[in-house]
């Protein structure tokens, strides 16, 4: 509890350490809602968007199709695929490259797991700004379309899955700066 009122503190005067995460639903309407989580990361920008890429590096192996993270790619290019290998030939296609702005942005339009069945659009943004000799990282990730659960119960289970990534990338990132 100490912890998480000298982040807010720190975030509230734009003085936040590296330890500090940020997450939660920030808006939720009938059939879309959105989601928004901040971490600052000890690497600089132009590594932690290279990491971005690296996705099999640090994405959670629970939250893929093969049961290993190690299958997923992304191509950092515009129609690149955030995609993963699956047994068999398989294969699964987790979002599409939007916008790729090196050390800056990276934007998919990604219905990740459950949502890749219903008939949604879902946008995953990574937004890259320097923060002392790091980088503070803002994910948001915005869906709307014909959800099949409602808004309000699904807003918080994504937030918490999409949480884990962006702390994941984070002890990552952090990683690499040490």
């Amino acid at each position: 509890m100490r912890k998480t009122i000298l982040c807010l503190f720190a975030w509230g005067l734009g003085l936040a350490t590296s330890d500090c995460l940020r997450a939660g639903v920030t808006d939720i309407r009938e059939n879309a809602f959105a989601i928004e989580s901040t971490a600052v990361i000890k690497a600089p920008p132009a590594v932690v968007f290279r990491e971005l890429g690296a996705v099999s590096r640090w994405w959670d192996p629970a939250h893929t199709w093969s049961g290993s993270a190690r299958n997923l790619s992304l191509q950092l290019q515009a129609g690149g695929c955030f995609c993963e290998k699956l047994a068999n030939g398989g294969s699964v296609q987790h979002g599409r490259v939007i916008n790729v702005q090196p050390g800056v942005l990276l934007r998919l339009d990604a219905p990740l797991g459950p949502l890749q069945e219903m008939p949604v659009t879902a946008v995953l943004t990574f937004k890259l700004a320097p923060s002392g000799a790091g980088t503070l990282v803002t994910m948001t990730y915005r869906v709307s379309g014909a959800l099949t659960m409602e808004s309000a119960k699904l807003a918080p289970i994504v937030d918490q899955v999409m949480r884990i990534q962006l702390e994941r990338l984070k002890s990552h990132a952090d990683s690499l700066s040490k």
